[in-house]
């Protein structure tokens, strides 16, 4: 069945953060439209693979949806995003975190901002952010849910096809996020029906996720946590070139390796980099970034003056978790620069003194390989170049956009990511608003 509808037609294609936010901006703006006694029908569909609205949403922050961050500059919200900051200024100073945060509480979704800047809604339920989304755009819009899109094509206007039915709509939105967490239906299917429409693609690769690295201690040390370390990740782009990574935060041991905010954080900067055992890179974990190298020789000095007669390996615990102490130790002892764990503290010499330092604040691991099913973002998608930054239009075909993670845009964790979805598909909504 054929559906064209009189009046103009909006389709958007995902029901994710940017989808849903584009169909409220516009139902409401439509409202208003009509209230002022427009005699102009309007209607938007929005097409999802689930059954519900926000899938991804609703499990981002373990359940609690970090649904933005309180970082009020823009210069240094942008410095979150290793690809699209530039091409997100107009988007975010538009539809900024306190905007976003203005429009939730306005939406009856009071939220609360935590010492680490990330925001959350005051109930720590994700199902409350998508609710609100759900209630403004649903006057106007018509859902399709569990519903796949099979085919897009244009002629006069954008012809949608399911196994269902044919709907040609004036205006299309593409907002079918990228191809990480498959399970809530970001598949990659937004990447095919760009470019059926012309677009290209960028080389696509997993962002945010954490390290498995050759050495077997992360075992030994999995759950030890820190909130604040400085990593550097050195990957060996060719025989005589280096690149180098860097990144302060939160840091977790894990089974396998390691995983936290500044290793996600991390692996975004290097997501196109391979990692494997042929090819592995190096880690540098410094666990006392606030202490330069000299305070902490000192502070190990010092330490050993005060408590000489302490085994080594307990004397350590001054300054890191036990569990870490006793890894330390070993490879001092691996290293042959420390005789046994026993040895007193007060027999350290400068060499020994010098070594642990090193790996107090140079703690290496060797990276082969990311976790699998861990990726909670993906780097690349349709590029930049080919979109308008100040609507979200397509500079290829008129009266497609896009909005989301479908872009190549991708955000540190914190809320970096929903807020760029909540912006670009707030503006993409107000820009169709615009041309109705």
């Amino acid at each position: 069945m054929n559906t064209r509808t009189s009046g103009k037609t909006i389709a958007i294609i995902g029901g994710g953060a940017a989808g849903m936010m584009a169909a409220a901006r516009l139902a409401e703006g439509i409202k208003s439209l009509q209230e002022k006694n427009s005699t102009q029908e309007i209607k938007i569909v929005l097409f999802d693979k689930n059954d519900h609205l926000g899938a991804k949403v609703i499990i981002s922050g373990g359940g609690r949806c970090n649904v933005t961050t309180g970082i009020a500059d823009i210069k240094k919200l942008l410095e979150n995003y290793p690809r699209g900051a530039k091409f997100l200024r107009t988007a975010m100073h538009n539809f900024s975190p306190s905007k976003v945060m203005e429009w939730f509480e306005s939406h009856s979704v009071p939220l609360k901002t935590e010492e680490d800047l990330r925001v959350f809604p005051q109930s720590d339920n994700g199902k409350d952010i998508v609710g609100a989304l759900e209630k403004a755009l649903a006057p106007i819009t018509k859902l399709h849910l569990r519903t796949n899109v099979t085919n897009i094509s244009k002629r006069t206007g954008f012809i949608i096809q399911t196994k269902k039915e044919t709907i040609t709509a004036d205006y299309l939105l593409i907002a079918t996020g990228g191809s990480a967490y498959r399970q809530t239906g970001s598949t990659g299917d937004g990447y095919a029906f760009a470019q059926a429409l012309g677009h290209t693609i960028t080389g696509l690769a997993p962002s945010l996720s954490s390290f498995i690295t050759k050495e077997p201690y992360p075992k030994d040390l999995a759950g030890v946590s820190f909130t604040q370390t400085e990593i550097t990740l050195a990957s060996n782009t060719s025989p005589t070139e280096t690149k180098h990574f860097t990144r302060k935060g939160p840091l977790v041991f894990t089974h396998r390796g390691v995983s936290g905010p500044a290793i996600f954080a991390l692996s975004g900067m290097a997501a196109y980099e391979t990692f494997s055992p042929e090819k592995p890179h190096q880690l540098s974990i410094n666990f006392v970034p606030k202490l330069s190298h000299t305070e902490l020789l000192n502070k190990l000095q010092e330490q050993a003056n005060l408590h000489g007669k302490k085994e080594f390996k307990n004397f350590l615990d001054i300054f890191l978790p036990k569990s870490l102490c006793e890894v330390i130790t070993h490879i001092l002892i691996k290293q042959k620069k420390l005789t046994s764990e026993d040895m007193h503290a007060g027999q350290m010499n400068a060499e020994l003194k010098k070594e642990t330092a090193k790996l107090i604040q140079a703690f290496p691991l060797t990276i082969t390989g990311r976790s699998p099913g861990e990726e909670f973002v993906t780097a690349g998608g349709v590029p930049l170049t080919e979109v308008d930054p100040n609507t979200m239009e397509s500079k290829i075909c008129p009266n497609l956009y896009f909005a989301g993670e479908v872009l190549d845009i991708d955000g540190f964790t914190g809320g970096f990511n929903l807020q760029a979805s909540w912006a670009s598909g707030y503006l993409a909504g107000e820009s169709i608003l615009s041309q109705v």
